[in-house]
């Protein structure tokens, strides 16, 4: 989920060498399948690249600025998918902005103030139109900020072995999908090259990055998840969970980055058709999990090539998430 990049000695941001941070260039070197996909779906534009996420691309424009541009690439299961997801960087451009903008007043963001038309040459704008943002370069935070209102995904299957999530405790009885009494932090890593997120507790995201800063970036997601849950509410759509990406600048500031509240990042569950027991259809990436998963993929890559109408689905869902957050 999300890509995090460090200033190396030369101020250029760089992927982070940790054991716990899946390197995509790893990846582009491990798999040629996936190499070659990253070269068909990556805009060819004069400025420098610095760095391929799963789903995003990194240039670079200066020491404090870059351009960030969504893709069409789709990961599942922290692997990426050959097939693209029709518009896709598009949408979760739209929707992150939506909410960079709505939430501005609970925590700064990556924002510049820059228009891409102002970094990138004329002829290049159409490999990039309504995909790509200028961004701050910020000192990445070192954990993946979950937040969870729901029980349902790898933490359902946590509670249904311990009856805890990352550690916390909750009450006896709840059943799949059900709403928790109160919003709660549950932080992840990134495990080694080819391995799957890692969920952690709160004293061990206190261990890397510290007490003080643990405390904010817990606090601030909570308050991010609560602000965005009472929206969502009011146009028909259940936030179950999500993930914020922080980073520090130049002053120590915490700073929202990367993407915020999409179908990439987010559960969003239709209000209407939400029921406690099951897990509910939603406007996310889960439509082409369930198909992923019904057909007996280790999970490991390549995945099974994923069939057009699957994609088309899944764009149909990710599409009617930005419409019902935004009209």
């Amino acid at each position: 989920m999300g890509f995090r990049l460090l200033f190396s000695q030369a101020g250029v941001f760089l992927p982070p060498i940790q054991p716990w941070r899946v390197c995509f260039d790893a990846m582009r070197r491990d798999f040629p399948a996936t190499r070659r996909y990253l070269d068909m779906t990556t805009p060819s534009l004069s400025l420098k690249k610095i760095y391929s996420g799963k789903v995003r691309d990194l240039y670079e424009i200066d020491d404090k600025r870059m351009l960030m541009v969504a893709t069409d690439r789709l990961s599942a299961f922290d692997v990426i998918l050959e097939q693209p997801i029709p518009d896709k960087g598009k949408i979760l451009t739209a929707i992150s902005n939506f909410w960079f903008d709505k939430l501005a007043h609970v925590v700064p963001n990556h924002f510049t103030g820059d228009r891409v038309e102002d970094v990138v040459p004329a002829a290049e704008l159409p490999l990039v139109e309504g995909r790509a943002v200028v961004a701050k370069r910020l000192k990445p935070v070192a954990v993946e900020a979950i937040v969870r209102g729901y029980i349902v995904g790898s933490g359902w299957k946590e509670y249904q072995k311990s009856g805890t999530v990352c550690g916390i405790a909750l009450p006896a009885g709840l059943k799949e999908a059900a709403k928790l009494p109160e919003p709660i932090f549950t932080p992840s890593t990134k495990a080694a090259v080819g391995d799957h997120d890692e969920n952690i507790s709160f004293a061990q995201c206190e261990a890397i990055i510290g007490a003080e800063l643990a405390a904010k970036v817990r606090d601030t997601s909570i308050a991010l998840y609560s602000a965005a849950v009472q929206y969502a509410a009011s146009r028909g759509i259940i936030i179950a969970d999500t993930k914020f990406e922080f980073g520090l600048d130049e002053d120590g500031t915490l700073t929202l980055m990367d993407e915020v509240l999409t179908p990439d990042s987010s559960r969003f569950w239709p209000a209407d058709s939400y029921a406690e027991g099951t897990n509910p259809p939603s406007f996310d990436k889960q439509f082409v999990r369930n198909w992923l998963e019904s057909t007996g993929w280790n999970k490991e890559p390549p995945a099974p090539a994923v069939p057009a109408d699957v994609a088309q689905k899944t764009a149909d869902k990710y599409r009617e998430a930005l419409t019902r957050l935004t009209r």
